[in-house]
């Protein structure tokens, strides 16, 4: 399948433009939707929304979404009558306050996230889809929400029939081996935006404070630990107390998804003509990418690069220039993209006796590199596209923001920046 594009941004005539070039957008960004996070805990809208006959929903089955059989590259969605058996017809009937006094712990909650308004018509429609556009003080457009169908528990049955429909349509699940980068760009930020709440949701239902349930509010986006509980209370009786815990009576009585930040670089030579890359031992032969780790509390993002540089290969690193940035849901990382230079002499010699991660780092000459970026870029697990000769440096696809960084250095992006 041929890479989808990645978000074109607008050229700007600005200064920044002017001295550093075009932003650089990367896949799992670019979503198409406003997602109007100010209107999460507005009743009146997210009811209005859910219902309206424009409504479209994401499912995720094992955190999966559905795909066109004739096009996979396009994400499928249900609507309203589709998602109602499952979800209830009003799912979004009681304001934040009201959640909290009636939670019922021993309640099986189906997760529903908000995901946002298509305003500008971005995503395709059919010509039979009924209704006008959906529209709420100002906001015009299509409303998107994603939907944790899993089979599990008291909701299975229904879960399943849902998934059954799905398929019946003709629309099959997407296969979770390529971590869905075969989605044209725009929707692959919306599955992205879509996994990592449903995700969070469910690898959360505790309180990280005090153990006890929590209850999932603000359309997906919040979770609170409520004060009081009505599981095993009978009609009429007042729900028990639950026990104390610090999150309440506080600055806020919300746990909020999580974002790891990872750092990942592009490490140039001293004299700029060689990249350092890098490989683990999963990886297939010849198959190299940028270094990368996980950047520490107290820790920035320049200091975090040379730490995971030298940990990891043994190099040491000078001046750091930030590139962009990648939202990557598996489980819930923010990619921040560097490109980096390594300090001459002693500073670039490689050394792997620190961390046992790779299995071997080289530099490549930039001609090398940039030949490999023609012939040799895939997916993990992919064959090699036409045309490479066997024994060739492979790198990740376009899809990478590995890729993005080897290609600003193969570029020439570091000359004005260093």
């Amino acid at each position: 399948m041929p890479i989808p594009d990645l978000p074109d941004l607008p050229a700007e005539d600005s200064l920044l433009s002017k001295k550093f070039g075009r932003e650089t957008a990367n896949y799992f960004s670019g979503s198409p939707l406003n997602r109007l996070s100010f209107l999460r805990s507005d009743v009146s809208f997210l009811r209005a929304a859910y219902a309206h006959p424009r409504a479209r929903f994401l499912l995720l089955r094992d955190l999966a979404p559905p795909v066109r059989a004739d096009d996979p590259a396009q994400l499928a969605f249900a609507g309203y009558a589709d998602v109602a058996p499952l979800t209830g017809a009003d799912p979004f009937a009681l304001s934040e306050e009201e959640m909290i006094a009636r939670f019922d712990s021993s309640e099986e909650q189906v997760t529903i996230v908000f995901l946002g308004v298509d305003e500008k018509g971005a995503l395709p429609r059919s010509e039979a889809e009924p209704g006008d556009e959906f529209g709420y003080k100002g906001f015009k457009g299509s409303p998107y929400f994603a939907v944790d169908v899993t089979p599990r528990g008291k909701k299975a049955a229904a879960a399943e029939e849902l998934i059954k429909k799905m398929t019946e349509r003709g629309f099959t699940f997407y296969d979770n081996s390529p971590r869905h980068m075969g989605l044209l760009a725009g929707q692959a930020a919306m599955y992205g935006q879509a996994r990592a709440l449903i995700d969070w949701n469910a690898r959360t239902p505790f309180c990280a404070q005090c153990g006890q349930p929590t209850l999932s509010v603000h359309a997906g986006a919040k979770r609170v630990c409520p004060p009081t509980d009505r599981a095993g209370c009978g009609e009429g009786e007042p729900a028990r107390e639950r026990r104390a815990c610090a999150t309440r009576g506080r600055v806020s009585n919300h746990s909020f998804p999580r974002t790891d930040p990872t750092v990942i670089m592009a490490v140039v030579s001293a004299d700029g003509t060689r990249l350092l890359l890098g490989r683990q031992r999963r990886w297939p032969p010849f198959w190299y990418s940028t270094l990368a780790g996980f950047q520490e509390p107290g820790e920035s993002v320049e200091e975090a690069v040379r730490r995971e540089v030298w940990e990891e290969s043994g190099v040491r690193v000078g001046r750091v220039v930030l590139h962009s940035s990648q939202p990557w849901p598996f489980p819930a990382s923010l990619m921040i993209g560097a490109v980096a230079q390594a300090l001459p002499g002693p500073g670039e010699d490689i050394y792997l006796g620190h961390d046992a991660e790779l299995e071997s780092a080289k530099w490549f000459p930039l001609d090398e590199v940039r030949k490999a970026l023609a012939t040799g870029t895939s997916n993990l697990g992919e064959k090699p596209p036409e045309g490479y000769v066997e024994g060739s440096l492979r790198l990740p696809p376009q899809t990478a923001i590995a890729n993005r960084l080897i290609t600003a250095v193969v570029e020439g992006w570091i000359q004005s920046k260093m």
